[in-house]
This record gives C-alpha cells, sequence and structure tokens, in this order.
C-alpha cells in the first residue's frame, strides 16, 4: 500500500472533541514527505449548507510525515469538514473519512466535529459483558420464585427450544442474585460493563413486552435483588446498563390495558389505535404482542422520560443508580409512515440522562445502517451490525451446512445471516470486509464511533463461532477488541458456544465446565485479549490507520503520542511488506499471537503469519511537530 495522506478525530489529529458552537478547533493532516510537492492545504465545511474555507499552513516534518494544520469554527452542532490538497501541477484531491478522492466528495462522508454534550470518558474504557437473564445463572432462591403464567419449565441442561410457543415461553429460571453470584467471572475476564437485556415483568423469556417498566420481575428476584447486583458490581468496578424498549410495550402493560376498548381514556393518546373501539392497534412489525408507542403524546413523553418520576429517570437514581441505558428498537421509535419523531425522542433521552446522572450513557439498537441517527444528538453509540459484525462475518466465516429449525419448525440448513434472504452467509475477502467497515463508519462522527458497540454476536443473533472458519475465533475477537468500538461480549462466547440462530443462541450457560480443556483454552483467550485492550488506552481513544489490505489480510495500527498498536490479522496466512515510513517497529514489543514483525535495511517492514492468526505489538508513540 502507498503511504497516503491521513486523518482521523483522534487526539493526534483534532484539539478538542467535545467543542462548543463557536469554539475554533485546530485539525492536522499529515502527508507522506515523499507525496508530492503541495501548493496549499485547505479545509472546506458547508455550516448553514454553505461552503466555508479556511487555510492549513505546514507546522513541521516529523518521521517522514509533513504535518498541516487549519482552524475551524464550529458552527453547527454537527460540523462536516473535509481536506482539499492542491497540487503544484494543479491535480487536486479530497480527503475525507472514505480515503482520498479526485473528485469533489459528499457531505455524508466528512469528518465531523460535534458540538452535542460528549459522553462519559468511561464508555471508550469500556469492555462490555451481555447477559440474557434467564440463561445466565439460577440462584438458591430461583426455586421460590412463583412460576409465571405464560412459562414451560425447562431444566438447566435442556437443549434450547426454537420453535415456537417454546421459542419465546421456555423458562430456565435464571435470576438476578444468580447473576451476582457470578460477577467474580466477569472480574476474571477483565470486562468492566454489564449489560441486561431487560428484567421488567413480562409474558416472554426475552422481557422486551414489559408489562410495566415500573418494577423488578419477581422472577428475577424483584426490586431488592436488582439494588444488590448493582452494588456489587459497582464495588468490583463494573458498571451496569439497563434496556429499555422506547418503540412499544407489551399487550399486558398497564398503560395498554387502561387503554384497550376503553375509548376516552388518557392513555389512548400512547399508543396507535386505528379504531373507535380501541382494540386494534399499530404494532411492531404486526406482532399484536407488542404495541407501537405514538411519541406525540406529551404526556406519554413526561411519565416515560422527561417527568422527575419518568420511567428513564428512575432506574438512574438511587437507590438503583444505573449507568445507563441500551434503547431496543432505537431505529423505529417514533417512526410510523410519514411521521417522524425519532430525532426529538432520543434527544429528550439524551436530556434526561444527562440531567438525571451525567456519567451516564445511552446506547441505541439500530441493527442496519444507522449513519443518518449516530450524529452525537442523542445516543452515545449503537448496537448496529454492518459497520464491523457482519464484515467480520463474511470475511472469517465457513458455514457448517447443518440443519436447525425455525420459529415455525421448518428445517433449513442456510446459515442464518441476520435475516438477510442472501442464501447465507456472504463469502467476503479481507479487502471486503475493509471496505465495508469503511462504508458504514464513513457517515459518523468519529466521536460517536468510539462508542458504537462491536459485537460478534449477541441475544438476537447466531453466534458467530457456530460457522467460523477453522482457527478465526481468535482472529475474530482480536479484531472486536482492537478496532475503534466498545467490544461486546456475550455470555457464553467465552465458552465456546454455538448457536444457529438468535434463539439458539440464548443458551444456559455451562457452569462447571472450565475444565474442559477446549473450554478453557477459550476462556484463557478472552481473557488475553480483553487484557489487551485494557492494557492498551490506545485502543480505546487512539486514531486507525489502515496499512495493507489484501484479499488474505489486514494491516492497522491505532495510533496516539504515547503509544501505537500495530495489528496483523489474516485468514490465510500473511507475508506483508510495509513501505518505508509507514510505521517505526523499533523495540516492538510482541502483545499477542504467533507472528513474526521486522525492519528491512531499506526502512520497510516486513510481517509474517501463517493463517489463520493475529498478533498485535506495542510500538512508540507518533511524534508529533
Amino acid at each position: 500500500m502507498t503511504l497516503l495522506p491521513h486523518h482521523d478525530g483522534s487526539p493526534l489529529h483534532v484539539s478538542n472533541d467535545a467543542p462548543v458552537l463557536g469554539e475554533v478547533v485546530r485539525v492536522r493532516l499529515r502527508v507522506p514527505t515523499d507525496f508530492g510537492d503541495l501548493d496549499a492545504v485547505r479545509t472546506r465545511s458547508n455550516p448553514d449548507h454553505e461552503p466555508e474555507w479556511t487555510d492549513a499552513v505546514r507546522i513541521g516534518t516529523a518521521d517522514g510525515w509533513d504535518w498541516w494544520e487549519a482552524p475551524i469554527t464550529v458552527r453547527n452542532p454537527r460540523h462536516g469538514y473535509r481536506f482539499v490538497l492542491l497540487h503544484a501541477d494543479g491535480g487536486i484531491q479530497w480527503l475525507n473519512q472514505t480515503g482520498l478522492h479526485r473528485i469533489e466528495t459528499r457531505d455524508d462522508d466528512d469528518f465531523a466535529l460535534v458540538a452535542h454534550p460528549a459522553p462519559p470518558s468511561w464508555l471508550h474504557d469500556s469492555v462490555m459483558y451481555q447477559v440474557f437473564p434467564d440463561r445466565f445463572a439460577r440462584s438458591a432462591q430461583a426455586d421460590e420464585h412463583e412460576m409465571p403464567d405464560w412459562a414451560i419449565p425447562a431444566s438447566w441442561d435442556d437443549p434450547v427450544d426454537p420453535v415456537s410457543p417454546g421459542r419465546g415461553r421456555q423458562f430456565y429460571g435464571g435470576d438476578l442474585p444468580g447473576i451476582a453470584e457470578h460477577l467474580d467471572h466477569l472480574v476474571s475476564l477483565g470486562v468492566n460493563l454489564l449489560y441486561l437485556t431487560p428484567i421488567f415483568p413480562a409474558a416472554s423469556n426475552h422481557r422486551y413486552d414489559a408489562s410495566s417498566f415500573d418494577r423488578i420481575d419477581p422472577v428475577l428476584g424483584g426490586e431488592a435483588a436488582y439494588i444488590a447486583l448493582i452494588e456489587q458490581a459497582h464495588a468490583r468496578g463494573i458498571r451496569v446498563i439497563g434496556d429499555l424498549t422506547s418503540n412499544h410495550s407489551g399487550d399486558r402493560h398497564e398503560w395498554f390495558r387502561a387503554a384497550y376498548g376503553h375509548p376516552g381514556a388518557p392513555e389512548q393518546a400512547y399508543y396507535y389505535f386505528t379504531d373507535a373501539e380501541n382494540t386494534a392497534y399499530e404494532s411492531w412489525l404486526g406482532h399484536d404482542s407488542l404495541p407501537k408507542f405514538d411519541w406525540s403524546s406529551e404526556e406519554l413523553r413526561e411519565r416515560f422520560i422527561t417527568g422527575e418520576d419518568s420511567i428513564v429517570a428512575k432506574w438512574l437514581k438511587p437507590p438503583y443508580g444505573i449507568d445507563g441505558w441500551r434503547i431496543d428498537v432505537a431505529n423505529m421509535t417514533g417512526r410510523l409512515g410519514a411521521v417522524d419523531l425519532n430525532a426529538e425522542v432520543r434527544a429528550l433521552l439524551a436530556e434526561t440522562v444527562r440531567r438525571v446522572n451525567p456519567d451516564a450513557i445511552l446506547l441505541g439498537e439500530s441493527t442496519n445502517d444507522a449513519a443518518s441517527d449516530l450524529q452525537g444528538d442523542g445516543w452515545h453509540g449503537a448496537m448496529t451490525y454492518p459497520s464491523f459484525t457482519r464484515p467480520v462475518w463474511g470475511w472469517l466465516s465457513e458455514p457448517t451446512g447443518i440443519p436447525y429449525a425455525e420459529w415455525d419448525g421448518t428445517v433449513t440448513a442456510e446459515p442464518w445471516f441476520f435475516t438477510q434472504p442472501l442464501g447465507g452467509i456472504p463469502r467476503y475477502t479481507a479487502r471486503d470486509f475493509v471496505d465495508a467497515v469503511t462504508r458504514f463508519t464513513a457517515g459518523m462522527p468519529w466521536r460517536v464511533r468510539l462508542g458504537n458497540m462491536q459485537p460478534l454476536d449477541t441475544h438476537d443473533t447466531a453466534r458467530f463461532a457456530t460457522n467460523a472458519a477453522p482457527g478465526t475465533v481468535p482472529v475474530a475477537v482480536g479484531l472486536s477488541m482492537t478496532l475503534p468500538g466498545v467490544p461486546v461480549v456475550f455470555a457464553g462466547d467465552e465458552f465456546g458456544l454455538v448457536g444457529a440462530d438468535g434463539e439458539s443462541s440464548r443458551t444456559p450457560m455451562p457452569w462447571g465446565s472450565e475444565g474442559d480443556p477446549a473450554v478453557a483454552a477459550r476462556l484463557a483467550l478472552y481473557r488475553s485479549l480483553v487484557t489487551l485492550r485494557r492494557d492498551h488506552p490506545v485502543l480505546a481513544t487512539g486514531g486507525l490507520r489502515w496499512l495493507h489490505v489484501d484479499d488474505e489480510s489486514v494491516v492497522f495500527v491505532r495510533e496516539s503520542a504515547e503509544e501505537s498498536v500495530l495489528v496483523l490479522a489474516t485468514r490465510g496466512g500473511a507475508d506483508v511488506e510495509l513501505p518505508a515510513g509507514a510505521v517505526s517497529v523499533a523495540g516492538a514489543e510482541a502483545l499477542f499471537g504467533d507472528a513474526t514483525v521486522a525492519a528491512a535495511s531499506d526502512g520497510s517492514v516486513v510481517l509474517a503469519a501463517e493463517g489463520p492468526a493475529f498478533a498485535a505489538w506495542s510500538l512508540s508513540g507518533v511524534r508529533v511537530p
């Protein structure tokens, strides 16, 4: 790969990633000294949709790079900018988040400064652990809980039933005290953020059909158990976030029952009733059990979000004190046909979270292209799949073709791929992987990208290991820990669990199997890679430069003034030569993996590994003039 001009949103290149309106931020571009003579470097912004230009000044040269710096006045809450390079021979090039271009580029792909309040810094230092409460652990108290009327009881060792009605009603009885009893497992992994899927009373094992947002499901242990879990997690340095459905409630919800069949009830305005009797209504994707909220209701906004005693506020306050929310179906919230109140609702959510607990986070679920909603005006980041999860599956999977049952009992051997009817998992090269990551992150401000959840799988997906090509699990886990974003471990991945779809992946935790050699090896892998992430802050907030991409391998570096981490990921093996000046490996310290790196006499860098392989090295920080 030829060395190219580079800019990203990290502290090396941006003087302040949390500016206020009217503030001048200084942005830096570095250009290889042998790139060619430049007559000028400028920035082009588009405040109020009218172009504005600033001139950059070359401030010095260091280690083969010319550094240019320009002032930008932040005039809009999302202030986009790009660089234009004017060559001495009359050529012009544009640099935005998709790369270097000869023709003018789109505003949507610009670098962006965000003048909305920044998320708490701890978000970027987090490694998240996701728990599906029914399947994590049963405490001794679990046998004392009254069995819900919807439940189909299952023993802990019973296989998951993926066919309805068992799909949503199979009940293993995991509870909050059971989670608390295993917090030391999270400590041993090194994770420091616990995300619980819903814990409100409901009529399903997943609890996304809440019958109340005002109390904790007694089957899980109730409010006292929740308080105890949060206190014990905090004592171990683990933060806790909840899961809240802003798009819909369950059809057993107290608000919905007050309005259903009762025209004129105050709660009628909370939902989209479509007949005079209040018995027909809009719902999530046509599921009658999930009636959709109408966010034009001011009373709903107050009871759910803005009021002092609102649902959002209540659980952020003592005696609970959770550390933030993950908002389910955030992408559809407030949207129905010609109605689009999504921006209003996410702004209200963000305002309430900041007011009640400025140190809390707000993440939204937006499982497809999320860029238009991820501009810093609400969500600090998102659970989204096309910017990492789907590309890594496409590159590192080798489908087994093992048959599995779907919700209606239909048996298929077509590998599950995020419910997309594509005939299975697409086959990507490493080059395709990088292109996809670049495409789906280019429209997001850097600061928001750092807050995006970066899972290999979740409770809504098959598990990655189900179709992983031999030897690629370390590659995938390593990438999740080293690329920009918040790494996510779905409970059970560290035990090597598999699952063919989003239901089969919700497997009870196999406690007691830690001594099995395969399980022990997988646990050791996760501990090592979480430690890598936690021990090197540059992996949380440092810049990103792609150094080499081919069909089998990628090489990139995460950079700061204090340290750099060089990463090699390969499926089929790597024999890579980086050009002189790409990176200095003098004094490189191996951090993980079985690979070699060396500097040649001409200054180029050679990396080699037999595939599949993931490797990382600590390097010196970037020298800035």
